[in-house]
């Protein structure tokens, strides 16, 4: 057994999701620090409250980051939100790349997103996320009672 497969139940497609979101976060956090960084030495103009604003990046790039890691560590609840992080990085990077003349920040910004958005509706993400069982189709599953079922079942093998 892989030792990734000890630590994570998740599909390979997933864990990469996973490592691929984390830098999405670390983008957030590095903006935060570069605006904390910029404001030392003068203070906040009306109206424009630098510590909120490091505080929000602060914020946004802990939520990522704990989608990114509930991806690696194989937690379902983990893959909606991080699709909505991707798909927002594509909007970010279509933004970035064409009205802003900034291509060079956008395409990279677009390629993580869609290497995301794609590696997450790849079969044994899906399969994963729906805890289907080997040869099971996604009628089979819900016919079995969905998570309802799924828990009772965990809870008769002792899980």
């Amino acid at each position: 057994m892989p030792l990734a497969d000890k630590f994570s139940p998740a599909p390979r497609e997933v864990r990469l999701a996973g490592a691929l979101t984390v830098l999405p976060g670390l983008a957030l956090l590095a903006v935060g620090a570069g605006i904390a960084v910029d404001s030392l030495g003068r203070p906040s103009a009306p109206g424009n409250n630098v510590y909120a604003e490091v505080a929000y990046y602060a914020v946004l790039a802990l939520g990522v980051l704990a989608c990114a890691a509930g991806l690696l560590l194989g937690k379902t609840w983990a893959r909606s939100p991080s699709l909505v992080v991707a798909l927002l990085l594509v909007g970010v990077g279509w933004y970035t790349t064409g009205p802003s003349a900034r291509p060079e920040f956008g395409l990279p910004l677009m390629v993580v997103g869609v290497l995301v958005v794609v590696l997450l509706f790849r079969r044994p993400a899906r399969a994963w996320a729906l805890e289907l069982r080997e040869g099971e189709t996604e009628d089979e599953a819900a016919r079995r009672g969905g998570a309802e079922g799924r828990a009772a079942e965990r809870e008769q093998r002792g899980e």
